[in-house]
This record gives structure tokens, C-alpha cells and sequence, in this order.
């Protein structure tokens, strides 16, 4: 589904992408993507099964802004406005591996758009817009202890393997990215 870029929900831009709010009118894309057993391979093997259930997940995707000013954003490619995916953070009220009232990157892409280099883009810049922007001290994400793809996007973008903790009964990497070390890797860059 093609989207108009200049709806001013434009959050953030990268060389190729463009991240906007999640609107209702997104739940095809997102089922499309979220139905795909493969998609879910990592994050618990339970595809959506039903457009309604992305209706909801719209609708807490927008209590987020509301409440949080900010939460996951569609990924669009600035050539054709096709929805790639999403990324963003995510504010955690709740306890996750002993943090609370935290910000988590991730980014999720419909497999066709795999290998495409578009996961590291997007990593990249919301780290450059956790740090420059949202000024936070402290980045976090999490990945599946046998997700390797996003293992290495996470690394690429700077963050660190602090751990494993247990949920849902799956092994899951806590990776952590200070501003400090987000500094030094920016000052090294040519």
C-alpha cells in the first residue's frame, strides 16, 4: 500500500528510508508482514492471525505517541513509498530483565526485504536519534539468542551484548549502547 510521505507524520529519514507514524490504514502491510511464520521465527513463533489483531496493535502503536511521544514508526523506502517495515522504540513500563521505564530499539522488515542492508540503516539512525535527540544516556535493544542477523545489525549500529535473560521461555540477548561509546564510534567515523 502506498502511503503519502507528506501526510507530516515524517518522524525521522535515512539515506533510503523514511519513518512515520503507524496510521490505521497500515493493518494490511503490517498483517502481510506479521503473518509470516518466518517474521516470527524469533519473536515467539505466534503470527497474527487476523487483520483485527493489527487494528489493535495500531491502536496501542498510537496510545504510545500519546502517552510516550514516541513508539515504533513505519519504515518506507523514499523512492516509492513502500512499507518495508517498522522501527522505533518502545518505552517499557514494565519490569523487562530488571530495567524499567526504559527505551528499546527494534525494527522488524517483511522478509523480502531481508539482506537489503535496510535493518543496519535503520539501526543507525534511531541510534543517532536516541542519542542526538532524544538524549538519552543509555540505549537498549534485545534479540533472540539465535536471531545472528540481528545480532550483527545491532552491533553494526554500535550496541553491546550485556547478557542473556529469560522470557517466554526463550533465551534473549540484552544489548546496551552507552552514550559515551556512541561518541567515540561517531568521532571515529571519517
Amino acid at each position: 500500500m502506498l502511503h503519502d510521505p507528506a501526510q507530516n507524520l515524517i518522524r525521522l529519514e535515512s539515506p533510503r528510508l523514511l519513518f512515520r507514524e503507524i496510521v490505521p490504514g497500515d493493518e494490511a502491510d503490517l498483517f502481510r508482514m506479521d503473518s509470516d511464520p518466518e517474521v516470527h521465527r524469533y519473536l515467539g513463533n505466534r503470527p497474527v492471525q487476523s487483520l483485527e489483531e493489527m487494528q489493535a496493535v495500531i491502536q496501542m502503536i498510537r496510545r504510545q505517541y500519546t502517552d510516550f511521544g514516541i513508539a515504533r514508526w513505519a519504515a518506507v523506502r523514499k523512492e516509492d513509498s513502500v512499507f518495508i517495515g517498522w522501527a522505533g522504540f518502545k518505552f517499557h513500563t514494565e519490569v523487562r530483565n530488571g530495567h524499567r521505564d526504559f527505551y528499546d530499539l527494534g525494527y522488524r522488515l517483511a522478509r523480502r526485504f531481508w539482506g537489503t542492508g535496510y535493518a543496519t540503516e535503520a539501526a543507525l539512525a534511531l541510534t543517532d536519534y536516541g542519542f542526538d535527540v532524544m538524549k538519552q544516556e543509555v540505549l537498549y535493544a534485545c534479540t533472540h539468542l539465535e536471531n545472528y542477523a540481528s545480532q550483527r545489525v545491532l552491533e553494526k549500529a554500535g550496541f553491546l551484548k550485556k547478557g542473556t535473560f529469560k522470557e517466554d521461555n526463550e533465551t534473549i540477548y540484552w544489548l546496551e549502547q552507552s552514550r559515551e561509546a556512541y561518541e567515540k564510534r561517531k568521532a571515529a567515523q571519517p
